[in-house]
């Protein structure tokens, strides 16, 4: 450890100058408009892999945006880890809210203020600079390949293709993440599941223009009443979810296993302090632990239509839209529950309106075993810097990827994340606490020391 911690003081500011760096290139993968800076970010990657000893690095095309890959093979004979990592970021609306500009980092009471200090730019750094590390001391016990992409926020759509097409270059015995969180600082936990996905957009629309709303206010039916009250039937008073068949598959965990989850340290009180909320909400018979890790959920992700702007205008719209996403359980198939939940909204709409469903993207759930030589070596490397042994946990969170790695390249993850639930992710103000990024870098090499023990 003492080899680690001199090289990590000796070289974090530099660190922390090279991760502001890439924070400032505004990589949003859902906006168009920041095309170019998608490859901004993967050269950037590109340079910082180069720079911190890799072999080489390219940058590759997709039918969306790029991809970077790196690798440094040390001995064929060796094991591979392959880090995922990806380079974009959610949007910043509502701007208004952010106390400080989103793509100029800052350092505030101990932490980094930007959008992707966390999510993922912060997080995929680490493994940056702890590559670095291992290299310029000489330590490197494996060989590592990187895959840098620009697409996760949006779903990964054409990753998948190109990890079919580069099955070889892509070879390895394990994928390594950090794009999760822990529990605490002083309660570390390894992320042993993730939900699925299944997100939509929706439109409903009424007239064939925007109408006076006193002259057909109560004669013509307002689409942005009728989208609220269709919402509305979408789950029911017990919390769950209405949408014939939504159940089906889903795999009910043993009340073994849900005791072992519940052992998680989680104060109910101080969670709903964090969000500064009264009650929480929903399926009944679970935990609000259980909510997030082993229960499906239902939320519509934003809401539009008629005017938005200051003051009033009596205006009936002729358009409302919502954009809603299910979080998914293992078993369930998110295309399957994409087609339906898109037959029964549309089937349940009014002769009043028309409406439509759009299919955006989604993904399975993935579960990775907590007895494979990898997660036991993350195990190790968490208890060595934390002093404490990490804690099991599933995440209410989604990475739809992950699951297709497992598919295409036969391959696990494990998810090493550093996050924490405080940092705000998709949200303003993101931050990412300094003590977690270089904490981060001092675990990953010691996984790397103990996975290739345990793999001679």
């Amino acid at each position: 450890m003492e080899y680690i911690n001199k090289y990590v003081e000796e070289n974090k500011d530099r660190f922390l100058e090279d991760l502001f760096g890439l924070i400032r290139i505004p990589s949003i993968s859902s906006e168009k408009s920041h095309k170019e800076d998608m490859y901004k970010a993967a050269e950037y990657w590109k340079q910082t892999l180069l720079s911190a000893g890799a072999d080489k690095a390219e940058v590759y095309e997709t039918k969306g945006n790029p991809v970077t890959y790196g690798e440094k093979i040390i001995d064929p004979a060796l094991p591979t880890v392959l880090v995922y990592a990806h380079m974009d970021v959610m949007p910043v609306d509502p701007v208004n809210l952010w106390k400080s500009p989103p793509f100029e980092p800052e350092i505030r009471e101990g932490k980094i203020w930007a959008r992707g200090a966390d999510d993922d730019k912060g997080q995929s750094m680490m493994h940056a600079k702890a590559f670095e590390l291992m290299v310029k001391t000489n330590t490197l016990p494996c060989n590592v390949k990187f895959m840098i992409e620009g697409e996760e926020e949006i779903g990964s759509p054409n990753l998948p293709a190109w990890c079919e097409a580069n099955k070889e270059m892509l070879k390895a015995d394990v994928i390594l993440v950090s794009d999760t969180s822990m529990i605490a600082p002083d309660k570390p936990s390894i992320t042993t599941g993730l939900r699925g996905l299944a997100y939509w957009q929706v439109e409903v629309t009424g007239p064939n223009r925007d109408l006076h709303s006193g002259l057909f206010g109560g004669t013509v039916a307002n689409p942005i009443n009728v989208l609220s009250k269709m919402i509305a039937q979408m789950t029911d008073e017990n919390g769950r979810i209405t949408i014939p068949g939504f159940y089906d598959d889903v795999l009910e965990v043993s009340a073994e296993e849900r005791e072992l989850l519940g052992r998680a340290p989680f104060n109910v009180d101080e969670y709903k302090k964090a969000i500064d909320v009264e009650e929480l909400a929903g399926e009944k018979g679970f935990t609000t632990m259980e909510h997030t890790g082993i229960r499906p959920s239902f939320d519509v992700c934003g809401i539009w239509g008629g005017y938005t702007g200051e003051g009033a205008k009596t205006v009936l719209p002729s358009k409302a839209f919502a954009k809603i996403s299910t979080r998914l359980v293992p078993d369930q198939d998110h295309e399957k529950i994409a087609v339906l939940f898109k037959e029964h909204f549309e089937s349940i709409g009014p002769k009043s309106v028309k409406v439509e469903v759009t299919s955006l993207h989604g993904g399975p759930a993935y579960v990775c075993p907590i007895d494979i030589p990898a997660y036991q070596a993350a195990e190790k490397a968490y208890t060595d810097v934390y002093g404490k042994r990490p804690v099991p946990v599933r995440s209410g969170g989604s990475i739809p990827i992950i699951s297709s790695f497992e598919k295409i390249l036969g391959i696990k993850s494990v998810l090493m994340g550093f996050g924490l639930e405080s940092d705000a992710i998709h949200s303003p103000n993101e931050n990412y606490p300094l003590e977690q990024f270089y904490n981060g870098i001092k675990t990953i090499p010691l996984f790397y020391k103990y996975f290739a023990e345990m793999n001679k």
